[in-house]
């Protein structure tokens, strides 16, 4: 019970383990799921990660009962638990995220931190945390208003109700919906697909997207043509284009 970190080919899956709570994150757990992410993200062998909860819940985010008197006494700074949600640099690795039932709170900021999220029809998706009277500060006051339109990152926040799986697509949140048995399924399967493809072109596909938003338009373009031509030297082109004129893969 915990986090568990399992690996299928170049495929990692960050798991989430804790059904009795409904995935809660206890102190320790938070350590150990940025421990998992950091090990992911140093292993050469990886190339894609599926983060995966129960079949109740994905996470309900922190375990109330621990984290918020520390937070609260200022004996825990919210900052340690910035592995956990990928606030750290570099993680170029796509992730992507098979949510079931319950995606809340501090399990939705992490949710935020992943790429491609698939969703059980009937997951519930709520950041609760201004009922509470707090906010959410585990990268979703950054991340939300810069994934998906204003409006409706402000809803979602300022009102602190649930929301589906349907409207958490038509929003931009999540990608797609499907039955509760095949989520897992899905989400490996675009897992290993773009592991099957170049890491090269994949990691910096991401890391444009994660780095070049907020640049000035024409430093973003140049940065962009460098980025753009350290793939076009790379080993993987090499041999890309080889395949391709070969007609192989």
């Amino acid at each position: 019970m915990g986090i568990d970190l399992t690996q299928d080919g170049y495929v990692a899956t960050v798991r989430i383990n804790r059904p009795e709570k409904l995935n809660a994150l206890t102190l320790a757990m938070y350590e150990d799921l940025g421990r998992a992410f950091k090990a992911a993200k140093d292993d050469d062998g990886i190339r894609a990660v599926v983060l995966a909860g129960g079949e109740r819940a994905f996470c309900v985010g922190a375990d109330l009962k621990e984290s918020i008197p520390a937070l609260a006494a200022d004996t825990l700074d919210i900052s340690a638990w910035d592995p956990a949600h990928i606030k750290f640099p570099g993680f170029f690795k796509p992730i992507i995220s098979a949510i079931r039932g319950m995606c809340l709170g501090g399990g939705f900021e992490i949710m935020l931190a992943t790429d491609i999220r698939i969703a059980a029809h009937d997951a519930i998706f709520q950041l609760p945390e201004a009922t509470l009277g707090f906010v959410p500060a585990g990268g979703t006051l950054v991340r939300l208003v810069r994934q998906i339109g204003y409006a409706h990152a402000m809803e979602i926040m300022l009102t602190a109700r649930r929301f589906t799986a349907a409207e958490m697509i038509a929003k931009g949140v999540v990608n797609h919906a499907v039955d509760g048995q095949d989520v897992e399924r899905v989400a490996l399967e675009a897992a290993h697909h773009i592991a099957s493809l170049s890491p090269t072109a994949v990691q910096t596909i991401k890391e444009a997207a994660l780095t070049l938003q907020d640049l000035p338009l024409a430093e973003a373009f140049r940065q962009e043509a460098i980025l753009g031509q350290r793939t076009f030297r790379s080993d993987d082109a090499k041999r890309g284009l080889a395949a391709f004129a070969g007609k192989g893969k």
